[in-house]
């Protein structure tokens, strides 16, 4: 396997934690919960494993700047924005909305991390404005590098394929791995990784926003791409890529009712915080899977926390309303 520049910064193995009372409260099967919200930089989350790759990287081309884009709630740009801060690097955000009267939550951190923040009103138009971005920081020559979004690209995918590596010691051999996926790069991750270190679970990614369809020919395409960093091409196909979309159709977000169970069974029956777009959504796809029988009473399920806890406070997530 070839080396591949690596900046570790992340607290490293997360903890895997059992959830009986969840379990009972489902009537089965045995689940367990794997940290991620716990990797250590700005709150944690799983971006924290891809800028380990992604920061190096960046380190490697002499960047000075790290320009990425999100929504204005990103747990993806507020760890950019602190992995910016901590190795001496700029950092440009572009962002959806309207600068809010009174930021908080991740917003609050992008600033105090003092990213400086671009905004687009229309979603559509951002990956255009990120590109107008970067290129204007190229042409002053602020040795600019660009983050994609969600840290999703075959460099940020290294840090999920050897997660898997890390979960293979922690010895654990769980029969289906549930998390969110959206740009991918997660889900990439840890379908190569699996292919690497044979792990046999089931890989299965809980879509946020993404048709099937879309999301198998990213991932796929994503982790075969990642492969070639570390020695000969796995050609990987939509096939290879296990994924959900059933509970995605309320958009991008939109905090609903599952999700509004899922954050409230995690938190009343285990102590643990959900956030209300990705994890949310992934717990809430997670337990009506086990309720339907589609995960089997007898299995043993391993939900991977992304994090992304922070969005709880933004305004509209108050406690009152959970």
């Amino acid at each position: 396997m070839k080396s591949v520049s690596r900046l570790r910064f992340a607290h490293l193995p997360t903890p895997i934690e059992e959830m009986p009372r969840l379990s009972a409260e489902l009537g089965g099967p045995r689940l367990f919960i794997k940290r991620d919200d716990q990797t250590g930089l700005a709150l944690g989350g799983n971006k924290t494993r891809k800028l380990e790759f992604l920061v190096a990287e960046a380190q490697d081309q002499r960047a000075r700047v790290m320009i990425s884009a999100g929504a204005m709630q990103s747990n993806h740009c507020r760890q950019t924005a602190a992995a910016a801060a901590r190795f001496g690097m700029e950092c440009i955000l572009v962002l959806n909305g309207k600068h809010p009267e009174q930021p908080s939550a991740n917003l609050m951190l992008d600033f105090l991390f003092n990213a400086d923040v671009v905004w687009v009103e229309d979603r559509k138009d951002r990956d255009a404005v990120l590109q107008h971005t970067y290129d204007t920081a190229l042409a002053n020559g602020s040795q600019p590098y660009l983050v994609p979004y969600g840290g999703s690209s075959p460099t940020g995918a290294l840090g999920y394929a050897f997660a898997v590596e890390e979960l293979m010691q922690q010895k654990l051999k769980p029969d289906w791995i549930i998390f969110g996926t959206s740009s991918g790069g997660t889900h990439a991750g840890l379908t190569l990784g699996a292919r690497l270190f044979n792990c046999e679970a089931k890989i299965l990614g809980i879509s946020i926003d993404e048709p099937v369809r879309a999301l198998k020919a990213n991932v796929s395409a994503l982790a075969s791409a990642a492969s070639e960093k570390l020695g000969a091409r796995i050609q990987f196909s939509g096939d290879d890529v296990l994924a959900n979309d059933d509970y995605c159709q309320s958009g991008y977000g939109v905090f609903g009712e599952q999700e509004r169970e899922a954050i409230n069974l995690f938190a009343g029956k285990e102590g643990l915080l959900l956030d209300p777009v990705y994890t949310g959504r992934a717990a809430a796809g997670m337990i009506d899977l086990i309720r339907r029988g589609v995960i089997q009473k007898n299995e043993t399920v391993l939900f991977w926390h992304t994090g992304g806890q922070p969005a709880l406070f933004a305004e509209k997530y108050q406690p009152e309303i959970l």
